[in-house]
């Protein structure tokens, strides 16, 4: 099976100082919506080693370049990546992250204009926080400073639904 989309040859991004969170990749020129502007390249693990590279618990703020492929592989970009480790999440990114016959692509939700920041919503697994709350949005704070930007890189809780009442019984006439 064939990619649908090629990345580009030249990266359409470079890389320095963000607003949001460290270094960021901000276009180089215009990027249409649709686009593949890279591969998120790295060492492909297990979780289990992931888990053993980056303990959450012992670092004083969370900071790892892994990105979860499916329940077997993790990419870890900190060993043998590239730039696109660097794009920051936004909680109203201008780009996704695809995955493709197990490998993770970054293309424009929209058209970004030269100079734009890249981003994309990072939407960590609430499962792996379970019963943590406040504390994981603590924990996995976001910087994106969009207005509607929900002060967590973890996916967006889940709406509880409310239950309906039971519908009355008509009795019969």
């Amino acid at each position: 099976m064939a990619l649908s989309k090629r990345v580009p040859k030249v990266q359409p991004y470079r890389i320095r100082k963000s607003k949001i969170q460290g270094k960021g990749g901000f276009a180089t020129r215009l990027i249409r919506k649709g686009a593949r502007i890279a591969e998120y390249l790295g060492d492909r693990i297990s979780h289990e080693e992931g888990d053993r590279r980056y303990d959450d618990d012992k670092m004083k703020r969370h900071h790892t370049f892994l990105f979860v492929v499916d329940k077997k592989i993790v990419i870890d970009a900190g060993k043998f990546g590239n730039d696109a480790r660097f794009i920051n999440h936004s909680c109203d990114p201008n780009c996704e992250a695809v995955i493709e016959q197990r490998r993770v692509f970054i293309e424009a939700l929209r058209t970004i204009q030269p100079g734009e920041e890249l981003t994309y919503d990072y939407s960590y697994d609430r499962d792996d926080a379970t019963g943590w709350g406040k504390e994981a949005e603590a924990q996995y704070p976001c910087h994106c400073g969009v207005e509607n930007c929900r002060g967590t890189i973890l996916a967006p809780a889940k709406k509880k639904r409310k239950k309906k009442p039971a519908a009355k019984k008509k009795k019969p006439a």
